[in-house]
């Protein structure tokens, strides 16, 4: 089974992969004409599928390697994960999802990759598979800053899922609310999946609007997480109170001229995203949120309290991703987690989506990236 009409470059082939972790995997993959290649393993975010790789993937496999990407677990054509608010979320846990990555590398023949690319919560998952495996995840390319495990000290009230940012949040004129906790209510999945202006219209302008095409998008660091500090960030990640996601986006839909402009996603690309997710729905993206907001498994991830990333890494985010501030301080303490961190590189011309915005400069940095590792084995 392959994505339904779409656009992909002719380098690429879809098939599906069984991880050893319960998962048929559907991937996308380029440079699998010739084994021996090293591998590169790119994860993706919510709300978005191996496809967001579809402009990186080629490039990558005529440098030389098997570039993979797969839909990862809840996600697109990926199947043997449970579906509903209310299913075990175990298996949609932190480690469990590493666990999904390094069988997918496992099942593919490999016994490590080159690195391992991450974006969004697939940042997450990347930076987690080079601090648990680094003998098969020897380096990691991520999106934005990461932090490191939870402290052995657990907060009771963080694993609650209580934290007073929220009150405070509810109490400014107007009130807002932080949207990863949004994503992990009961109602978010059907908000956005019967949304009155449809699925691809609420892409569309949810694309639109955390992409550098919405000229609000010009980030800064806060400084605090504080409700104040976070109300400065746009209304796709403090959202207003009493508005779903879908609500929230709609206002910001562009123009038939500016759609049609639109040439890092234009429709029929887009057409992929809300094909499969009005199959499949959103609840299989949500699950990320639904168990890390409410610290249900931090004391699972605390096991590695203290532990640093040292894996060679590098981060490549766009300039005008607010992500990429928005827990307050970790733009700069970044490096005291990641002790091989070569830099950062914020792309002009990118918002969030920066692989998908600026794909030739994305796969510039990342190749060069890839011979620096080389040269330091």
């Amino acid at each position: 089974m392959a994505y339904q009409n779409a656009p992909l470059d002719p380098r690429i082939r879809s098939r599906h992969v069984d991880n050893g972790n319960g998962l048929d995997m559907h991937i996308l993959e380029a440079g699998f004409e010739q084994p021996g290649r090293p591998c590169v393993l790119f994860l993706h975010g919510f709300p978005d599928l191996a496809y967001s790789w579809r402009k990186i993937l080629g490039p990558i496999a005529s440098a030389g390697y098997h570039a993979v990407a797969p839909d990862l677990r809840g996600y697109g054509l990926t199947t043997g994960w449970e579906d509903g608010y209310d299913v075990d979320l175990r298996p949609f846990r932190l480690l469990n999802r590493v666990q999904d990555a390094l069988g997918l590398v496992f099942g593919l023949g490999h016994s490590a990759v080159a690195t391992v690319v991450g974006h969004d919560v697939g940042t997450v998952i990347a930076a987690w598979c080079g601090l648990v495996r680094p003998d098969v995840f020897p380096a990691v390319v991520v999106s934005g800053p990461v932090g490191g495990p939870p402290s052995l000290a657990v907060d009771s009230t963080a694993a609650a899922g209580v934290d007073p940012v929220h009150y405070d949040l509810a109490q400014l004129d107007p009130p807002r609310r932080h949207y990863q906790w949004y994503y992990s209510t009961r109602e978010a999945n059907d908000n956005m999946l019967h949304c009155d202006q449809g699925v691809h219209a609420f892409l569309r302008a949810y694309f639109h609007f955390k992409s550098a095409d919405w000229e609000g998008n010009k980030p800064f660091p806060l400084a605090a997480w504080t409700a104040d500090e976070l109300a400065k960030m746009p209304e796709y990640y403090i959202m207003p109170m009493g508005r779903g996601m879908a609500e929230t986006v709609a206002p910001e839909m562009p123009s038939a001229a500016a759609i049609a402009q639109c040439e890092w996603l234009p429709d029929d690309e887009l057409q992929v995203y809300a094909t499969e997710y009005q199959r499949s729905g959103f609840q299989g993206g949500l699950q990320h949120y639904h168990g890390a907001t409410t610290g249900v498994f931090d004391d699972e991830l605390s096991l590695f309290s203290g532990r640093t990333l040292d894996v060679p890494t590098r981060i490549i985010a766009g300039e005008g991703d607010w992500g990429f501030f928005q827990k307050p301080g970790l733009e700069r303490t970044v490096y005291d987690y990641c002790t091989n961190l070569d830099g950062t590189f914020r792309l002009k011309g990118a918002g969030h989506w920066v692989q998908q915005e600026q794909p030739e400069q994305y796969t510039r940095l990342l190749l060069e990236f890839l011979r620096s590792v080389r040269s330091q084995q």
